[in-house]
């Protein structure tokens, strides 16, 4: 979206970011980072993405419950390596926090693009951050991002602190619907229509490679709404000065809900809380009704599973082993 600045700045980094990162429109206008957009189809017909500047979110949602299909397709090889070159050309350092390679191909293309640029300009400086982060949890990155590059991180330092940070930031959702997930083929769509029959409503998050995954399922909204709650109040630590988001796929007497529910958490009243759409990359693999509450909080690379433990342990024999 946001073309290259014609200045080199050496002495500072440029940040590019995507729009699965699920920005206000508002943010997207005052932060200062390059934004590139995804595509998505709508009834046969490609747009990219532009954080809600030519269609609004009630509009895109009513279409999708009016039955109009949806989808999606990576950022291509192609479109990557202008964007890069035009960086290159300009010369500042740039960091790219790239949508999560758990749930697009478009972080490979990005590799591969970063490739062709390096050795076409070996001085440039350039690093591609697989930023494990759906939706607004990127929103969160990107912010945070500018904070630490405007207090002096150089795009070297930039980059190794996102691969450290995204760690730190939660996501918990819950969908009205999994229509839209067996409509991509994510699941059988006999256990979309039977969760639909039982009023079941999933409870996800993602997980360190950025892939979503199941926390619990609830028997009605309401529930599953409390269930976001719930993993807050586990998983959040307090720190006035960072922000909180909440979005939604048009359900936002859902998020008024979740939002008035983290004010009355200790020590939440007066938390920064930006309220914003899901997008419609997103959007058109979760559906209308979709609701998301996204925070820095406890590290998440330290809730590893018993099969995460053996292969750490595996390795760890296998790196004694070595030495003697």
């Amino acid at each position: 979206m946001n073309p290259p600045a014609a200045v080199a700045r050496p002495d500072r980094c440029r940040i590019v970011i995507d729009t699965c990162a699920d920005l206000t429109p508002e943010i997207a206008a005052a932060l200062d980072v390059d934004i590139l957009g995804f595509p998505y189809i709508l009834d046969g017909k490609e747009f990219i993405d532009d954080i809600w500047s030519t269609m609004t979110p009630e509009a895109f949602y009513d279409r999708l419950r009016a039955g109009t299909p949806a989808s999606t397709s990576a950022v291509s090889l192609g479109r990557y390596l202008e964007f890069l070159t035009e960086c290159a050309r300009e010369g500042t350092p740039t960091v790219y926090l790239c949508f999560t390679s758990a749930l697009s191909s478009s972080y490979d293309a990005a590799c591969r693009a970063a490739q062709d640029v390096r050795e076409a300009y070996p001085d440039f400086e350039l690093y591609i951050v697989d930023n494990g982060l759906p939706c607004a949890a990127g929103e969160l990155l990107a912010l945070e991002a500018v904070r630490q590059r405007d207090a002096g991180l150089s795009a070297r330092e930039l980059a190794r602190w996102a691969q450290e940070a995204k760690f730190y930031v939660h996501g918990y959702f819950t969908l009205d619907s999994l229509q839209a997930l067996a409509a991509g083929g994510r699941i059988p769509p006999a256990a979309a229509q039977l969760s639909s029959k039982l009023d079941v409503k999933a409870n996800l998050t993602f997980d360190r490679t950025g892939s979503l995954s199941l926390t619990g399922v609830s028997r009605g909204r309401k529930k599953a709404l409390r269930s976001l709650i719930k993993m807050f109040r586990e998983n959040y630590v307090l720190d006035p000065t960072m922000p909180i988001a909440i979005a939604s796929a048009d359900a936002e007497r859902d998020a008024d809900w979740v939002e008035s529910a983290v004010r009355k958490e200790e020590g939440c009243e007066d938390l920064t809380i930006i309220r914003g759409a899901v997008g419609p990359t997103i959007g058109a693999h979760v559906g209308p009704g979709m609701v998301a509450l996204v925070f820095w909080g406890r590290n998440r690379a330290d809730k590893i599973s018993l099969t995460d433990r053996i292969a750490r342990r595996v390795r760890e024999a296998e790196g004694v082993r070595a030495r003697s």
